[in-house]
């Protein structure tokens, strides 16, 4: 992949999650964390390429080469210790617009469909497959940024 077809991308995707932030839908997020544990949800958050690109960014921000070891079912960004994402500024869409009954439950697809499109196109241009589940998404993704 190309340096500009790369910070292209990059920025896009920032651009989504900008304007999913201005978007005037209430939430109440209170870090219970319970989303970033998918062994006890069921529901893994599911990432396209430039997603998972941006996400690989954050982690190399945050100063590792690879995701952190999760064998007890959480999200491999959360930082069990302190309840704290990783990569909170750069977490992904499903992250952003989540389940949780306690933060105000899912945000209606209706409301995000285009931006989801949006994120679609990128992975398309990117020669993504379609979504995938977060650890093995940002696990590509750290390998291809090297």
């Amino acid at each position: 992949m190309q340096r500009d077809q790369l910070q292209s991308a990059i920025s896009e995707i920032r651009a989504v999650y900008a304007e999913l932030a201005r978007r005037p839908l209430e939430r109440n997020c209170q870090s219970l964390t319970e989303c970033c544990r998918f062994q006890l949800t069921g529901r893994t958050p599911h990432l396209t390429k430039g997603e998972a690109l941006v996400a690989a960014k954050g982690v190399r921000a945050a100063g590792r080469k690879e995701l952190p070891a999760s064998d007890d079912g959480a999200c491999p960004m959360l930082k069990c210790e302190t309840g704290r994402c990783l990569i909170y500024a750069d977490r992904p869409f499903g992250c952003r617009t989540h389940f949780c009954d306690a933060a105000g439950g899912p945000y209606p697809r209706k409301f995000v469909l285009d931006l989801i499109r949006r994120l679609e196109v990128v992975d398309q241009q990117l020669g993504g497959v379609g979504p995938r589940k977060i650890e093995a998404a940002v696990t590509a993704a750290l390998r291809e940024l090297r």
